[in-house]
């Protein structure tokens, strides 16, 4: 990593709103650009897209937080915005990004907010993992709208571009890119709480995550001296620009050179873990939820199955 702050000041004035929201969890909402705001959890990051006109646009959210956050969600929605919700785009299956979706589609809820129908778009996986057999997760949580490689819509008065990157946190990731605002929401292929989990299991790669990051560098531009300018929302921690994406993907991609160093020496999984490539990380990114460790052995796996 460079030698640049770690913890940059946001860029933006810093929020207008914030609230207690149940036991150990605060939620703050944050302009970011534009028509797009940042609500802040400890649990995720979720981002709204409002409009002008409260009879022709509506809110889109990014994502929709664990369950039972909903309540909680709506509230700080409605100091946005009366208009209703009529899209949400979910990053990836996971149910910390798409708990809240069966609340907010949910037929005959009373619910203010409500709209008839409400659109949910995620990359095909999301939907093929979220209706599986083991999933148990209710079929109004499913996606309506799916894509492949990416799709582009208009709404609010800007230009949605929805563009999937994957197998890199899971086989199922999108990114949400707010081209009038200038913002883009990456889901857990970033966060600034840790690092990223590369969950091999559900189709994650080291190599598909660094290209997801080479991606977010080519589509940010920065306002001036690498500051500023196009802001990244993560799936977890504080709003960034695109110098912060640069000091987290070369991170990882020391981390994987040093692993596939080791493999092409021979070394097994357990002496590429007593190496401790990640050493000079862990204190800022290792978690009890995501260690080094496990990411090390994530990138282990995925580079010995032929990604190296």
């Amino acid at each position: 990593m460079s030698g640049r702050r770690l913890f940059p000041l946001l860029l933006i004035p810093f929020a207008a709103f914030s609230q207690p929201a149940g036991k150990g969890l605060t939620l703050e909402t944050v302009p970011v650009h534009g028509n797009v705001y940042l609500i802040a959890t400890t649990l995720g990051n979720i981002a709204v897209q409002t409009g002008k006109d409260p009879g022709h646009d509506g809110i889109l959210l990014v994502d929709t937080g664990p369950p039972g956050m909903t309540p909680a969600i709506v509230t700080e929605i409605r100091k946005l915005s009366d208009a209703p919700v009529r899209f949400i785009v979910n990053t990836s299956a996971d149910r910390d990004h798409t708990g809240g979706n069966d609340s907010l589609v949910k037929p005959g809820a009373k619910l203010f907010y409500q709209q008839p129908e409400v659109g949910i778009f995620a990359q095909d996986n999301v939907l093929t993992r979220m209706s599986g057999p083991q999933s148990n997760v209710p079929s109004a949580a499913w996606p309506t709208l799916t894509f492949d490689r990416g799709k582009r819509f208009e709404f609010n008065g800007e230009t949605v571009e929805l563009l999937a990157e994957k197998n890199a946190h899971t086989d199922g990731d999108g990114i949400v890119f707010f081209r009038g605002s200038n913002v883009i929401a990456t889901g857990d292929i970033f966060r600034t709480t840790g690092y990223p989990v590369i969950d091999v299991p559900r189709g994650g790669t080291i190599q598909g995550e660094i290209k997801a990051l080479n991606h977010l560098l080519e589509l940010t531009v920065p306002h001036a001296m690498q500051e500023g300018g196009t802001m990244v929302i993560p799936g977890h921690g504080r709003l960034c620009d695109q110098a912060d994406v640069t000091d987290y993907r070369d991170m990882l991609t020391i981390i994987r050179d040093r692993v596939a160093d080791l493999i092409r020496k021979g070394k097994t999984l357990e002496e590429v873990k007593a190496a401790r490539p990640t050493r000079d990380y862990d204190r800022r990114f290792s978690t009890s939820e995501w260690t080094g460790e496990m990411l090390v052995e994530a990138v282990y796996k995925t580079l010995k199955a032929g990604n190296l």
